[in-house]
């Protein structure tokens, strides 16, 4: 199952691959492979990626919302 909102969400956030990953403290490289979909985060990092995002945790595996 691919989180198809990380990267939208991590942009709408203003936040970089780089930040995401301190806040969370992981690398750069764990961020960007969520987000290519070849690796994922364990569930224990689930919370504090969603709070991060300011998002819900069902909210990541949603696809991002179309916008008009």
């Amino acid at each position: 199952i691919k989180i198809n909102g990380l990267k939208p969400r991590r942009i709408e956030a203003g936040l970089s691959q780089k930040q995401l990953a301190e806040m969370l403290q992981v690398t750069q490289a764990a961020v960007a492979n969520w987000e290519a979909g070849t690796a994922y985060p364990r569930a224990s990092q689930l919370p504090d990626l969603a709070k991060a995002l300011s998002c819900t945790i069902d909210e990541l595996y949603a696809p991002p919302e179309k916008t008009a």
